[in-house]
C-alpha cells in the first residue's frame, strides 16, 4: 500500500477522505454481513471482475505495527499483547479488547480511536494509486465498516447474507471458539440494521458458484448504471 498519506499522525476527517475518492473518479462498494458471512469471498469475485478490492483487516495489520501505534498498544496492555517474534499478537489484544465487560469496551474504544483513522488513510491512499491504474470501481471489505464510519466512503453497500449456523461453523474452521464468534458480533452493528443499510443483498448461504450469479448480477446492474 502507498503510506505517504497511511502514516499520517494527523488523519484527514472522512468527509475529507471521501472527498478525495470522488476526485480520483473511483466508486466504492462497501461490503456488509455478520462474522462469517462470506465478505471476503464476494470481495474477492468482484475483484475477478474487475474491481480493486481495499481490505481494511490488511492495513489494521499495517497500522499495528506501525512504530507510533505499536508503542502505544504496549504502553496501554503491557509486552504480554507481543509474539515470540515481537509482534503484536491479535488473538491476545483481541481477548482484552473483545471482552463483554465495561472494561473491554474501554478498551475497544481506546484501540478503535488509535487505529481507526490511521487505516481509514491507508485506504484512501490505496484507491487513490488503484485509481492511477486505471480502476474505476473499489469494494470495502472491512468488518466494522459501519462502526468505524467508513460508509461514509462508500458510494453503495452490499449485505452478504448466511445463516448463524453457517456463519459459526466457516469460523471454527478457521479455529474460532464459539465464544470469540459471539464476543465478535456482539460488539458489532446487528444484522437488522446492516440489512436495512444495504442497497443490495447476495445471499452466500450455498456454493461459491451459486454466490457467482448473484455477484455477476449485481455487477452487471453495477457498471450498467
Amino acid at each position: 500500500m502507498d503510506t505517504a498519506a497511511a502514516t499520517n499522525p494527523n488523519p484527514l476527517a472522512l468527509e475529507e477522505l471521501q472527498q478525495e475518492l470522488r476526485h480520483v473518479g473511483l466508486r466504492v462498494v462497501g461490503l456488509l454481513g455478520g462474522i462469517g458471512s462470506g465478505k471476503t469471498l464476494v470481495a474477492r469475485q468482484l475483484g475477478q471482475m474487475g474491481a480493486c478490492v481495499l481490505d481494511a483487516d490488511q492495513a489494521g495489520h499495517q497500522v499495528l505495527e506501525s512504530p507510533d501505534v505499536k508503542q502505544a498498544a504496549i504502553e496501554r496492555w503491557g509486552s504480554s499483547i507481543l509474539a515470540a517474534d515481537g509482534r503484536i499478537d491479535r488473538r491476545r489484544l483481541a481477548e482484552i479488547v473483545f471482552a463483554p465487560t465495561t472494561e473491554g469496551l474501554a478498551e475497544r474504544s481506546f484501540l478503535q480511536q488509535l487505529t481507526h483513522p490511521r487505516i481509514a488513510c491507508r485506504l484512501v491512499a490505496e484507491a487513490r494509486r488503484q485509481a492511477r491504474e486505471g480502476f474505476r470501481v473499489a469494494v470495502l471489505d472491512a468488518p466494522l465498516l459501519l462502526e468505524a464510519g467508513w460508509d461514509k466512503l462508500c458510494d453503495i453497500l452490499v449485505f452478504v447474507d448466511a445463516p448463524q449456523p453457517l456463519r459459526l461453523a466457516r469460523v471454527q474452521a478457521r479455529g474460532w471458539s464459539a465464544k470469540e464468534f459471539a464476543d465478535r458480533e456482539g460488539v458489532q452493528a446487528s444484522l437488522d440494521v446492516k440489512r436495512r443499510r444495504a442497497d443490495w443483498v447476495i445471499d452466500n448461504s450455498g456454493s461459491p458458484e451459486q454466490t457467482r450469479v448473484q455477484v455477476v448480477r449485481f455487477w452487471d446492474w453495477l457498471v450498467g448504471r
